[in-house]
């Protein structure tokens, strides 16, 4: 009952958000009303460990105020050191934000690379990474060419508040799910396993996981599609 109630307090606001059209649609504004009080009712839940209902805030979080947004349009880098903005990418994107001091799992990028040969016409796999470019270039050779790697250096972002947000409000190393039109469907966060796990474990689980998540975006393409022939 405790939960429940935390729950009803911390995102009793998004009835009001829903009334608002352009700006409450992007992913910025809606982290940003919510964040704070997210970040105080977690750290509460942690501290005391109340783990369960700390997996049930967030989890309310991603439901609540992630899913459906838009995903801003930001400007990153290519390794090449090229600009590209988000929003130029078309097809659905599968979305992983990184770090170099990160350390994947065995099967991890292995797996993702087998699902990107396998999707890549339909879709388009970015790995973000928050650093800087010598660093994304050294934690990177191991991607396929049907994975687009690019990475943001925070010093050369200071004024874009939807990078402040998701690097330091969601964490890392996390997953989105966003569809053409850049309405985030999913979101998920952490390592799947520890990073000790044998290879063929490894692989496994990211890349039963992998693809569902690619499940969802082709059925959400189709369902576009689908739509679009009606009208």
């Amino acid at each position: 009952m405790l939960r429940k109630i935390l729950l009803i307090i911390l995102f009793f606001p998004f009835s009001a958000q829903s009334q608002e059209i352009e700006q409450s649609s992007l992913l910025s504004y809606n982290l940003g009303k919510n964040i704070k009080n997210y970040k105080i009712n977690s750290k509460l839940a942690y501290h005391d460990k109340r783990y369960e209902e700390a997996d049930a805030l967030f989890d309310t979080l991603v439901k609540k105020v992630i899913n459906d947004s838009k995903m801003d349009n930001f400007t990153a880098r290519k390794l090449s050191g090229k600009k590209v903005e988000f929003h130029k990418y078309k097809k659905p994107v599968f979305l992983k934000t990184y770090a170099s001091w990160c350390t994947p799992g065995a099967g991890e990028i292995p797996a993702l690379n087998e699902v990107a040969k396998k999707y890549r016409k339909e879709i388009d796999f970015v790995v973000l990474f928050w650093d800087t470019k010598e660093n994304a270039k050294k934690a990177t050779r191991k991607y396929n060419s049907h994975v687009s790697v690019i990475y943001i250096d925070e010093a050369e972002n200071k004024h874009c508040r939807v990078i402040r947000l998701l690097k330091h409000s969601v964490g890392f190393p996390s997953s989105f799910l966003i569809d053409q039109n850049k309405t985030v469907l999913d979101m998920t966060r952490g390592i799947l396993h520890p990073y000790k796990e044998d290879y063929t474990v490894s692989f496994d689980l990211n890349y039963n996981s992998l693809t569902k998540g690619i499940s969802v975006l082709l059925n959400s393409s189709e369902s576009q599609e689908t739509m679009n022939s009606n009208k």
